[in-house]
């Protein structure tokens, strides 16, 4: 499909809070497809449709090679606390510390429509709540603990390491 240019902290489409999806149709298939191609293009896990300029209640994830769509994400139940550092494909480069549940369960809609629960612990559950924030116009940012981290002050520089 496409590669779309991902929005970057200071973008108003970040602080927006999206609409629901009332329809799933062919655009909304291709926005999705758009979306796991772009996350994994720029090597994420998660990516939320306001990330790449669409005001719509709709989430990609995948971690460990489990792809999810979540449409229309509600955030039923949370318990558990894991804190770490967190990234943003919206924020490249930059690492902050931030406290998430470590259990989440969430409803939301598949591609055709069907209702579903999806339940995910440790880094699963936090990027649901990650992406969800999303969806809510907050980013990571606004929740870090501490100070915000250049990367390679976290993991070094990638070339030294090979």
């Amino acid at each position: 499909m496409a590669i779309r240019k991902i929005r970057q902290l200071g973008d108003e489409c970040l602080t927006k809070v999206c609409k629901e999806v009332k329809l799933i149709s062919p655009r909304t298939k291709m926005l999705v497809q758009d979306m796991f191609d772009t996350m994994y293009e720029s090597g994420g896990v998660g990516l939320a449709a306001p990330q790449v300029g669409i005001l719509k209640c709709i989430v990609v994830i995948d971690v460990d090679d489990n792809p999810y769509v979540l449409i229309n994400p509600v955030i039923l139940e949370t318990s558990g606390e894991q804190t770490g550092y967190e990234g943003c494909l919206s924020y490249v480069g930059k690492s902050g510390v931030v406290t998430r549940p470590n259990y989440v369960k969430v409803k939301a809609m598949n591609l055709e429509g069907k209702e579903y629960v999806l339940e995910g612990e440790e880094l699963l559950a936090r990027c649901i709540c990650h992406e969800c924030d999303h969806l809510e116009g907050i980013m990571y940012v606004q929740k870090v603990e501490g100070e915000i981290v250049n990367n390679e002050d976290l993991y070094g520089n990638e070339e030294e390491n090979e």
